[in-house]
C-alpha cells in the first residue's frame, strides 16, 4: 500500500466518527432545518436574478440590456416583470413555509400568503421607483464631488443600499418573512451599510460615502436626512421578557424628522426624537432627544 492510500485507510475510521457526532440527535437537532412540507430554503443566486432585473427595470439603460430602446421599453419591461413576479412569488412562498417551520405551526396558506404578497410588490415598484429617483436628487444635490443624478445611480453605495432598502422595506411591510433580511444583508456585505428592513425611510434621503453606517429596525427617518459614514442610530438598551428572552419588536430606535443632518461617527441611541433641521456634529453621543433647529457638537476642551 503506497502512502496515500494509507492516509486515506487510517482516516476513515475518524470521519465515520465525525458523522456519527454531527448526525448525533443532541447536535444535528440545533440546526438542521425541516422545511414545511418539504419546500426548499429560499435560493441566494435566484434573488440575486430578480434584484438585477428589478434594478433593469426600475433604472433602464443603466443596468441590464443596454440595447432597450424607448420605442421598445414596453415590450422589454414586460416580459421581465413577468419573470420578476413568477420568480419572486416562489422565493416569498418559500420564506412563508420557512418561517412556518420557524414557528412550529402547519403549512397550510403559504401558497396563497405568497402569491398576494407577490402581487403587491409588484404593484409598489412604481412608488419605489419613484423614493429611489428622490434618493438620487438628493445624492446630487448634497454631495459636491457628483457631476449628475445618473452618477449616483450607477456609482454610489448609497444608492445601491437603498434600492436595496426600498425593495426590502415594502416586502416587510408586507408582513414576507426572511427574505427582507436577505436581500438586505447583501447591499450590507457589499457596501458597508447595515439597514434593517423594517427602518421607515423618507423621501430624499442620502449616506455620504457611507462606510460603516448602522441603522436599526424601528428607526423613522424624515424627509430630506443626510448621514455621513459611520453613523449609527441604535437601541440604547434591549428590555426582556419574563422568561429572560429579548423582546421583540418594540420601538428602541432614534426617529429624526425632516432635514436633520447626522455627522460622521456620531452614535445615536434609544427611542429619542431629533427636531426638524437639527445638526449632530462627527463622533456626538446622543441618548436625549434634540430639539428643533438645534447644533449639537462636541464640547471644546478646556485650557
Amino acid at each position: 500500500m503506497d502512502t496515500k492510500q494509507d492516509i486515506t485507510a487510517t482516516g476513515m475510521p475518524l470521519i465515520d466518527s465525525v458523522v456519527e457526532r454531527l448526525c448525533h440527535e443532541t447536535s444535528l437537532s440545533t440546526v438542521w432545518h425541516r422545511s414545511g412540507q418539504g419546500a426548499p430554503m429560499p435560493s441566494l443566486p435566484v434573488l440575486s436574478e430578480i434584484l438585477e432585473r428589478l434594478r433593469a427595470a426600475i433604472f433602464p439603460g443603466y443596468f441590464g440590456p443596454a440595447s432597450v430602446r424607448r420605442e421598445s421599453m414596453r415590450y422589454h419591461l414586460s416580459a421581465n416583470l413577468d419573470s420578476i413576479h413568477r420568480l419572486l412569488g416562489e422565493q416569498i412562498v418559500r420564506g412563508f413555509c420557512f418561517s412556518c417551520e420557524g414557528l412550529g405551526i402547519p403549512c397550510t396558506s403559504c401558497e396563497t400568503e405568497g402569491q398576494h404578497a407577490a402581487l403587491a410588490f409588484m404593484d409598489s415598484l412604481p412608488e419605489i421607483r419613484r423614493l429611489l429617483a428622490g434618493d438620487a436628487k438628493a445624492a446630487y444635490e448634497g454631495d459636491p464631488a457628483a457631476t449628475s443624478p445618473g452618477e449616483t445611480i450607477f456609482c454610489y453605495p448609497s444608492l445601491r443600499a437603498m434600492f436595496h432598502h426600498r425593495l426590502a422595506h415594502e416586502l416587510y411591510r408586507l408582513k414576507v418573512p426572511v427574505i427582507p433580511r436577505i436581500i438586505s444583508e447583501m447591499a450590507h456585505s457589499t457596501t458597508g451599510i447595515d439597514i434593517h428592513p423594517g427602518a421607515a425611510i423618507g423621501e430624499e434621503f442620502f449616506i455620504d460615502h457611507g462606510t460603516g453606517v448602522v441603522i436599526g429596525e424601528t428607526c423613522i427617518i424624515g424627509r430630506n436626512c443626510r448621514l455621513y459614514q459611520g453613523v449609527t442610530l441604535g437601541a440604547l438598551s434591549f428590555p426582556k421578557n419574563a422568561d429572560g428572552t429579548l423582546t421583540k419588536g418594540n420601538p428602541r430606535h432614534p426617529i429624526l424628522c425632516d432635514n436633520v443632518t447626522v455627522y460622521a461617527g456620531a452614535t445615536i441611541l434609544g427611542r429619542v426624537t431629533v427636531g426638524k433641521g437639527a445638526v449632530i456634529g462627527g463622533n456626538v453621543w446622543i441618548t436625549q432627544d434634540v430639539q428643533e433647529g438645534a447644533r449639537i457638537t462636541q464640547e471644546k476642551p478646556r485650557d
